[in-house]
């Protein structure tokens, strides 16, 4: 285990992520990132803007569809949200559902790295209780 967190934290810095060779890639993932993206208000309130926003689907609360829908997207230098997908949809329209709402977000704070905004990949799940 020990050599495994050793190789893994020389290729992050064979990987330019020290701060002589730093060069901007694509999209980063959360663990790259110095400081984390965040909504406006912090997740408690992602998930009310999420309730707020989100219709269930008639044909999904007409057969009592629950349980997670995971999504992914990318947080962009902006704050906006692009590339918004679908992992694991519940069917029912609610994947459709949950990117609709997903595209309404308002802006959030943008990642960075080495003090510059930089893209990162998001997934979360998204709770769906046919009882609201």
């Amino acid at each position: 285990m020990i050599a495994m967190i050793f190789i893994s934290g020389k290729s992050g810095a064979q990987n330019g992520h020290n701060k002589a060779e730093f060069k901007e890639k694509d999209i980063y993932v959360l663990a790259e990132v110095e400081k984390s993206p965040e909504f406006p208000g912090g997740m408690t309130e992602f998930y009310k803007f999420i309730g707020k926003n989100f219709k269930i689907p008639l044909e999904a609360r007409k057969n009592n569809i629950e349980g997670k829908v995971y999504m992914r997207f990318v947080i962009e230098k902006d704050g906006s949200l692009s590339d918004v997908t679908t992992l694991k949809d519940l069917g029912y329209g609610i994947g459709n559902e949950a990117i609709r709402v997903l595209k309404l977000s308002p802006k959030w704070t943008a990642a960075t790295l080495q003090g510059k905004a930089v893209r990162v990949m998001y997934t979360l799940p998204i709770m769906v209780n046919t009882d609201k």
